[in-house]
């Protein structure tokens, strides 16, 4: 069955907020780069990536659907944060935003009767969970660090170390 217009029209805008998602973690890559903070950056390239992931399943839905993707302008992001913790503060908010997104996708699905989608929908919910889950992680433990630079950095070293097997 072809998806509806409506639905179409949804997930178009949903696919422009997941490339601007990773082109706001980009922007907090090059932030953390040019505070030598090469682990944050390295977290962020990595999560920007995975946004572009996200955008590609919509993208590829709606064709799958009969439907057609309509690409629109990206916002520039934000490029300076007043620190570490600032930044995975407007991380952490930016992923409850995107949640937000994806449940009223799905309340458009259940609207419209649309059970391919919802279904569809069910992994990306799922997923939001953990994205938040990961960015609130770190907020709290940028949190206990508080001024400790050595701590700072050996955090950094850590969080440098994501997909890595």
């Amino acid at each position: 069955m072809k998806i509806s217009k409506k639905m179409q029209d949804a997930i178009n805008a949903q696919i422009n907020e997941e490339f601007a998602s990773s082109y706001i973690y980009l922007s907090m890559a090059a932030y953390f780069e040019s505070e030598n903070l090469s682990g944050m950056a390295t977290w962020m390239k990595l999560q920007a990536e995975e946004e572009i992931e996200h955008a590609m399943k919509f993208f590829n839905y709606v064709f799958e659907r009969g439907g057609d993707v309509k690409l629109t302008a990206i916002k520039e992001p934000k490029d300076k944060w007043e620190s570490p913790l600032n930044a995975f503060e407007e991380a952490y908010a930016h992923e409850q935003f995107i949640t937000k997104k994806i449940h009223a996708l799905a309340d458009v699905a259940d609207e419209l009767d649309d059970l391919a989608t919802e279904s569809f929908l069910k992994w990306f919910i799922d997923e939001q969970v953990e994205e938040e889950n990961n960015a609130l992680t770190i907020v709290e433990k940028l949190k206990i660090m508080g001024d400790s630079k050595g701590s700072l950095l050996m955090y950094d070293r850590v969080l440098g170390k994501r997909g890595q097997k």
